[in-house]
């Protein structure tokens, strides 16, 4: 006679408690898991979109948390809390952990950067004094203020974006424009003297 497989694993009813499937988790029970993921997930994942921002980090993340659990579910303590308390405290301090560790977008450095050029000079031999005269301009902003301008007029950026961008106040952009802009009229007011 077979050998007839015994599966000790009970499939989780609407009616068993959060704690109740965490228990039979710590005891190994992935059907607890599958159910708490299933009663979780949409929650946990909304709230790690809001933080992140991202919808594959966020999934990415919503996988990591739900395994952390597995691997923890021993040392869940009903004491202390809700399971759905201990999930949304998991999930938002790893999406603030990976928040913080992301790399930052940053712009890559200007210092001596020459100016980019906006067509062909070739097809205007004027353009060509006008482009000297517009990197020698630059030459007398700081790096900074080179940024903002290189941000705002080539890449089209608005002041708020450019803040962003930088990781800036936006008063701090906007006062490194001006002070840009005052270098440049003063640069080519001079260039027009006789």
């Amino acid at each position: 006679m077979a050998e007839e497989r015994r599966d000790d694993a009970q499939p989780a009813s609407d009616a068993e408690s959060d704690s109740e499937l965490v228990q039979r988790m710590a005891r190994g029970d992935q059907r607890a898991l599958a159910a708490l993921y299933e009663r979780h997930a949409g929650r946990l994942f909304a709230l790690l979109l809001r933080i992140l921002g991202g919808r594959a980090e966020a999934e990415d993340l919503l996988h990591d948390v739900f395994l952390e659990a597995w691997r923890h579910a021993g040392e869940y303590s009903q004491a202390r809390g809700t399971v759905s308390a201990w999930l949304a405290l998991r999930a938002r301090s790893r999406a603030i952990d990976r928040r913080r560790s992301a790399p930052r977008t940053r712009s890559i450095s200007l210092e001596g950067a020459d100016v980019p050029e906006r067509g062909d000079p070739s097809a205007d031999p004027g353009r060509i004094h006008d482009q000297k005269r517009l990197g020698d301009v630059f030459s007398v902003m700081s790096a900074e203020e080179r940024e903002v301008i290189l941000l705002g007029y080539f890449e089209g950026l608005s002041s708020t974006e450019i803040a962003q961008r930088l990781e800036k106040p936006v008063g701090t952009v906007k006062s490194r424009t001006r002070s840009a802009l005052e270098k440049l009229r003063g640069a080519l007011g001079r260039d027009r003297e006789p």
